[in-house]
This record gives C-alpha cells, structure tokens and sequence, in this order.
C-alpha cells in the first residue's frame, strides 16, 4: 500500500491528466453518438471536454518537464560539449525558474480576477483557470530542484542524478 501511495505522488500528473483525458474523450463520444444517431446534443458535454482537455494539456506541461521530456531544452543542453552541459542546464534552470515563476505569479493573478462563467453550467471558468496555476507552480518547483541538483553538480564536481523519480533514487552518487 505504502508503495502504491508513493507511485501515485510521483506520477500524480500523469495519473489525473489521465482522469481528465478519459473523460474528455467519453463526453466527446457521447456528444457524437447523441448527435449523429439520436438527433440531439448535450450542452453541457462540450463545455465540460474543454474544460477538462485544459486540465490534460498544463498536467501533460507539467510532467514532461519534469521528466525532462521538453525538447528545445534537451536540444539546447545536447548541442553544447559534454564538459559544458551542467553549466547549460544549470543556466536553463535559471531560465525557466523566473519564466514559470513569473507565469505562475500572472496566472495567479488571472484566476483571482476572473469573474467569467460557463454558458451551458454557468460554473466560474476559475475551475478551469486553476490548471495553469498549478502547472506553472509544478513547474516552478521542478525548475528549482533541478537548479539545486545542477549547482550541486558544477560546484560539487561530483555527479548528480537530474531527474525526478522515487525519493530514495535521489541525491549524489558517489
């Protein structure tokens, strides 16, 4: 059980972007199944697909940072010499931890302010909006970690394992 708990915080981006891709892809397949063989629609169904798709899209953000699976910065850090890539990636850190930092605050700020609502639910779109805050604050997190890991790795001259995965798989290697 314990093993399952850690799995799911590990993984939790992709395990609820999951959630949400399935029933974005259910209530689209009702949607289409009620409107070419029954003659009528769902109002709400559309809204709801969105709403969810959004969740999937920053989830999915999220978690190919995190698993470094972004290729511009894998790209940027892999055209430099071996001996250069921990100063790279430790200067994309730098990079992306103001970037998603800033993003984070701003669309903070976005979801605080917003007033607008859903025409079919009449739900505060906040519901929605909600999803980029967590996805730039994820990322924020993980920009900062892997800035430690590469500071660590440069000053330290010892290698350091770089991704996120189980938390006894971290630290130095010696």
């Amino acid at each position: 059980m314990k093993g399952h708990f850690r799995n799911f915080f590990v993984h939790f981006e992709l395990i609820i972007g999951s959630v949400f891709l399935s029933i974005t892809s259910v209530l689209v397949l009702i949607n289409v199944f009620t409107r070419y063989f029954l003659r009528f629609t769902f109002n709400w169904t559309e809204e709801v697909a969105v709403g969810a798709f959004v969740w999937v899209i920053f989830l999915g953000l999220a978690s190919a940072y995190k698993t470094k699976g972004l290729i511009g910065i894998e790209v940027l850090t892999n055209l430099v010499p071996d001996k250069y890539q921990p100063i790279v990636l430790m200067i994309t850190s730098s990079v992306v931890t103001v970037l998603s930092g800033t993003m984070f605050y701003l669309s903070f700020l976005y979801f605080m302010n917003s007033t607008k609502i859903t025409a079919a639910l009449e739900l505060s779109y906040k519901f929605i909006y909600i999803a980029i805050v967590i996805s730039f604050g994820l990322i924020t997190i993980y920009s900062i970690y892997f800035l430690v890991q590469s500071i660590r790795k440069v000053f330290l001259k010892r290698d350091v394992k770089l991704e996120i995965g189980d938390p006894e798989d971290q630290g130095v290697e010696e």
